[in-house]
């Protein structure tokens, strides 16, 4: 079974989660899913990130029960393990309310899944769904699947492969995506402004990974990003 199939079966087992309201597939399995035909050729995590909107939190608990082919780990509770061969496991991250501080991060607990709420997936916001074999897959808008990876400070080659997923989005990304970004960095404060226009910058610079998009042969469109940055910082006053 190869990755396609396994993402593809492990979002067919997650159904009953991913209908409840405001949840989201977000995180490494985005570009895969964003790619022509779902082509999944990106093989970063063996995760499927489920963004839960804290308010939702017991909504998604009392589906868990219908997910016969998971499990919750023993050692983390937003981790479920697959209980059959060809799927990949789910971690359960929460998604802050509206308004909520972009440092914050904080607990959600429950008697069967609990999960960190962190504030920069504050910068993710819902967009269109995507028909797949039949199901439909809440996705979020790509500039704040890009956006939450570049304000994030991660070294090594954890920090690589991250954005190295931001360059998966990016390839997919139109016209409308490049100005939701641009408008959403605009609106950031200084520190986190800095820490997307450094991580664009060692964007551009990367050199390739196996399994990953290659950043030699996209070395202009991520320029363009980062003269799109430049250029809120020179006119935020026309971007806020």
């Amino acid at each position: 079974m190869d990755f396609r199939q396994r993402l593809l079966a492990t979002l067919r087992a997650a159904e009953p989660v991913l209908s409840v309201p405001g949840v989201l597939v977000i995180g490494s399995e985005l570009p895969n899913l964003w790619q022509p035909g779902v082509a999944s050729s990106l093989v970063v995590s063996e995760a499927l990130d489920v963004g839960v909107p804290s308010h939702a939190h017991g909504q998604v608990e009392a589906r868990l029960s219908e997910m016969s082919l998971f499990a919750p780990s023993d050692d983390e509770p937003s981790v479920w393990l697959p209980q059959a061969d060809g799927l990949l496991e789910l971690n359960f991250v929460g998604l802050p309310e509206p308004g909520t501080p972009l440092s914050e991060l904080y607990p959600v607990e429950g008697e069967r899944m609990s999960m960190l709420v962190f504030g920069t997936l504050g910068l993710l916001r819902p967009g269109r769904v995507l028909e797949i074999d039949g199901m439909r897959i809440p996705m979020p808008q790509r500039a704040g699947g890009m956006l939450e990876k570049l304000v994030s400070e991660r070294s090594g080659l954890k920090g690589d492969r991250d954005l190295l997923v931001v360059l998966g989005i990016l390839m997919h990304a139109d016209e409308d995506d490049l100005e939701q970004l641009t408008e959403a960095y605009a609106s950031l404060p200084d520190e986190l402004r800095h820490s997307v226009r450094s991580n664009a910058t060692v964007l551009s610079l990367l050199q390739p990974v196996a399994g990953m998009p290659d950043p030699l042969g996209q070395r202009e469109r991520v320029h363009d990003l980062l003269c799109r940055l430049e250029a809120a910082e020179a006119q935020p006053s026309e971007l806020t």
